[in-house]
């Protein structure tokens, strides 16, 4: 392996790593949220949670990580990994998705929806508790696909 292939290596190792310890927060307060809510989360539970500091705080670091976690992925980790298999990603940012999607590492569709979520968690959920709900809703329903897309690399990164 040349010297630039162990610096692109080097590189889609760590934003592989920082997209999985995003998860990872995202699934450890989840798991603590469902110690006392189901999801998806009822009008009645959602304002019960917003009453509940400690609740509160795992909500906003869900919200927090999956904005960190889809940012990470798409402004590192597809990157990186192109570099690592010797392509150009000099190129508009739907060229790298459609070349992702050509090799089966992500559906476009699929990544939009995440995108879309991501979008909405920039307004303030505490404003409108029904947009916090649907919000916190729609991450418990997608926080497992963003795993899948960093499953998918990690395979192929030891293949």
């Amino acid at each position: 392996m040349g010297n630039t292939t162990l610096i692109y290596k080097e590189k889609f190792e760590k934003s592989l790593n920082e997209s999985k310890k995003h998860i990872l927060r995202i699934e450890t307060a989840f798991n603590e949220l469902l110690k006392s809510y189901s999801f998806p989360m009822s009008e009645n539970d959602f304002h019960n949670l917003l009453e509940n500091n400690t609740h509160l705080a795992f909500v906003d670091q869900i919200i927090y990580r999956f904005s960190k976690a889809q940012d990470s992925m798409g402004a590192k980790l597809f990157k990186s990994y192109l570099l690592f298999q010797g392509e150009n990603v000099d190129r508009p940012f739907m060229d790298i998705l459609a070349t992702l999607e050509k090799i089966n590492m992500i559906n476009v569709d699929e990544w939009f929806e995440l995108r879309e979520i991501r979008n909405e968690i920039s307004h303030d959920y505490e404003d409108s508790e029904a947009r916090g709900r649907d919000i916190i809703n729609s991450i418990y329903n997608h926080k497992n696909d963003l795993k899948n897309i960093t499953n998918l690399f990690e395979k192929s990164e030891n293949n």
